[in-house]
């Protein structure tokens, strides 16, 4: 997977940390069975960032951990693009954004008395999950959601 990440937090996140988000993020699209040239981005931001963010795009104001930004939807287009099956192949797809809070990170991991790298993973995974299609408004759909984040995040080895 094509992955850009985007530091604005002036260092608050550590290179291990980057580290580990390229490769649970390349370890979860495997998981999907994605293209390899699934293309996404991450950008990991204080709170008075996100906030900013929340407050813009979902008219929340607040500080939320992850926000996800997909660029490509499942319906169908008025004008659909015809191309061969070897074409199309080509064609990276951009799953879209992500958004992380490294405060809230460091805030949940506390509060929730586990590690940093679990809760950085758990975010980044739960977000781009979100990108791939998964949501968790109704019941069935969270129980699905929250069943493959777990599978994905024990498989990679950050348990609770």
């Amino acid at each position: 997977m094509d992955l850009e990440i985007y530091d604005e937090t002036n260092g608050a996140i550590t290179d291990a940390q980057l580290t580990l988000s390229k490769d649970l993020l390349d370890f979860a699209a495997k998981q999907l069975q994605l293209k390899e040239n699934t293309e996404m981005s991450v950008t990991f931001v204080k709170n008075e960032r996100i906030r900013a963010i929340n407050r813009e795009y979902r008219q929340v104001d607040r500080a939320t951990d992850v926000i996800s930004f997909a660029l490509e939807d499942q319906s169908e287009d008025d004008f659909p693009v015809l191309m061969d099956d070897e074409l199309q192949a080509e064609i990276p797809e951009n799953l879209g954004d992500l958004f992380v809070s490294i405060d809230k990170v460091k805030e949940q991991a506390d509060f929730l008395g586990h590690s940093e790298d679990r809760e950085l993973g758990f975010l980044l995974v739960h977000g781009f999950l979100h990108l791939n299609g998964y949501d968790h408004m109704e019941p069935a759909d969270e129980q699905v959601m929250f069943a493959l984040q777990r599978k994905i995040l024990d498989a990679y080895g950050l348990t609770k």
